[in-house]
């Protein structure tokens, strides 16, 4: 069975396991004007394929804390279902912690490129106006994206490291 849309997170920087919705209220009731940012990125192994979705609070003009799971599928070779896989991803974490937690969160960012000239742009239209359709606000390249510039960081390292592996 595939992990639930909340478990299997852990704390960048140190990779503690963290209850996501404790962490996030926590953060919340602790400071002020905390922006909640929630975006997917993925890249391709050998033989399978790694998704890292990452939770950003941001703190404006002083920073971020940075909470994520990774997971590891059978790899995706079609761009077009390995990009969407990130934007669901992204809606699922996204919609629990708002149904489960009562958490807003203010956007969705997904690393698709609004420009032509590039393999993501094909999906562009479809998975922005999904997001918009789900009551998030999507941000995509060539704006700054927090929370994939995060994910994409997290995709990078050891595909071991911090892995929930996908069951179907």
């Amino acid at each position: 069975m595939a992990p639930t849309a909340l478990e299997g997170f852990r704390i960048m920087g140190n990779g503690s396991a963290v209850d996501v919705l404790s962490h996030v209220r926590n953060v919340l009731d602790s400071a002020q004007d905390v922006e909640v940012l929630v975006g997917t990125d993925s890249h391709n192994r050998a033989y399978h394929t790694v998704y890292s979705t990452a939770i950003v609070l941001r703190f404006p003009k002083n920073g971020a804390h940075v909470i994520y799971r990774r997971e590891r599928a059978p790899k995706v070779t079609d761009l077009w279902t390995r990009l969407w896989g990130e934007v669901e991803r992204s809606l699922h974490v996204a919609g629990a912690l708002r149904t489960a937690g009562a958490i807003p969160v203010q956007r969705i960012d997904m690393d698709l490129n609004s420009d032509a000239r590039f393999g993501s742009h094909k999906l562009h239209t479809a998975a922005v106006g999904y997001v918009r359709a789900c009551g998030y606000e999507p941000r995509t390249k060539p704006e700054l994206l927090i929370a994939t510039w995060a994910a994409n960081i997290l995709c990078q390292g050891s595909p071991r490291t911090h892995e929930a592996p996908i069951q179907r």
